[in-house]
């Protein structure tokens, strides 16, 4: 799977210590060891990885709870399946199979998902897709069967997207607190955005795009988006971006955090903001890329709040959630992310970004259950749940 244009010929393995002192030092964020220049410190963990039962998944990309109570997860399958964990077992039959639908490989397939926030009483259910006869990204609609297990064959599809290239589709979709889907829209693939698509404000394409699911057909558009009043679509929320690939929202704050896949040099987590734009090619981090479009770091462009370079075979980053569990205390409103390369796990709090865990995982998302506990999915196959270091089950 490529989320970047190039991939490393094996997992890039660590080995790790542990240390009790180092797990109590994360009590307390030190002095910034890691702002802009690309270089974490490499610290013993606080948290280790513990695998949710022995089920092999196909190309799982990401991992949702539904918003119903009812304690399942949620597997997105890149090859166009949705199966469901409950308790240590997988469901036989899938929640959803569209592989009919899709196009996938590489960088295409089932991409995301997100529950409606009354999922429980109206039962809807949201997927972004490139689908298989030209590769457009869709963001359609399903609805939960009478069996609460498996949901309806029957689509309602809310946009189409062209796909200039095969690659940088973004594919993550969400709901935010304010009740609106948000789906976080790539360049639109090849290299350095040929046709400058993520600043153009007349295209989706290097975009978050923010629409009304529940007023107007196919969608309506919330009436304090950014272009409603002004030239521009106004499905945009904010612009400039290379590949969102996964973004979430703080459920305490509300903040959008997203990671922005680079180029070739440099990897960004984002707080998006309305109305922003975030650089992507005039910058690629808060770094100079396309020095004929001027390059400038002037007050129109949002710096992301960390960024990390390409040493020691890093090469995408895997945007992650801001960590509101109760059992890792010491991790309470950190962001916690990673790179699809190496495997390693970062947390970022307050101009802080330290190393949390080494893993020889294909990290090609993270996960949050129902009550803010995080999981890492494995591209692999493997799906596992983030514990304190005290449970020490490394893959």
């Amino acid at each position: 799977m490529q989320f970047l244009k190039k991939q490393p010929s094996r997992p890039y393995m660590h080995t790790m210590a542990w240390s009790l002192s180092l797990w109590l030092s994360l009590m307390t964020w030190a002095t910034p060891t890691w702002g802009f220049s690309g270089t974490p410190e490499t610290l013993n963990s606080a948290i280790a990885l513990q695998a949710v039962g022995n089920h092999q998944f196909s190309k799982p990309i990401f991992l949702t709870a539904s918003p119903d109570e009812t304690n399942r997860l949620f597997v997105v399958e890149q090859d166009g399946r949705i199966l469901i964990i409950k308790g240590t077992s997988v469901l036989p039959e899938p929640f959803l199979d569209i592989n009919e639908k899709i196009s996938t490989g590489s960088e295409r397939g089932l991409l995301g998902l997100a529950f409606h926030p009354s999922f429980s009483s109206n039962g809807r259910i949201f997927v972004n897709y490139t689908r298989a006869k030209d590769r457009a990204t869709v963001i359609a609609e399903y609805h939960v069967s009478s069996n609460p297990d498996q949901a309806k064959q029957k689509e309602s599809i809310l946009l189409i997207i062209p796909q200039p290239y095969g690659n940088h589709n973004g594919g993550m979709i969400a709901f935010s607190p304010d009740g609106y889907l948000y789906i976080g829209m790539g360049d639109g693939g090849a290299g350095g955005d040929p046709k400058n698509y993520a600043q153009n404000l007349n295209e989706f394409l290097g975009k978050f795009l923010r629409i009304d699911v529940d007023h107007s057909r196919p969608y309506g558009i919330p009436s304090d988006n950014p272009f409603v009043k002004a030239q521009g679509r106004p499905e945009i929320f904010a612009w400039g971006l290379r590949n969102p690939w996964r973004f979430s929202f703080d459920r305490e704050t509300g903040k959008l955090w997203s990671g922005d896949v680079g180029q070739n040099d440099w990897e960004e987590i984002d707080v998006i903001q309305k109305g922003k734009n975030y650089g992507w090619r005039l910058l690629e981090g808060t770094h100079c890329f396309n020095p004929e479009a001027g390059c400038r770091t002037a007050d129109d462009l949002v710096a992301p709040v960390t960024e990390y370079d390409h040493a020691s075979g890093r090469c995408s980053v895997t945007g992650g959630y801001v960590y509101r569990g109760t059992k890792i205390p010491a991790l309470l409103g950190t962001y916690i992310f990673g790179d699809f390369c190496t495997g390693e796990i970062w947390g970022y709090q307050q101009g802080t970004t330290q190393t949390l865990l080494a893993t020889d995982q294909q990290i090609s998302s993270f996960g949050e259950d129902q009550e803010g506990e995080l999981y890492v999915v494995g591209y692999g196959g493997d799906i596992f749940r983030i514990t304190p270091s005290t449970i020490v089950q490394m893959p």
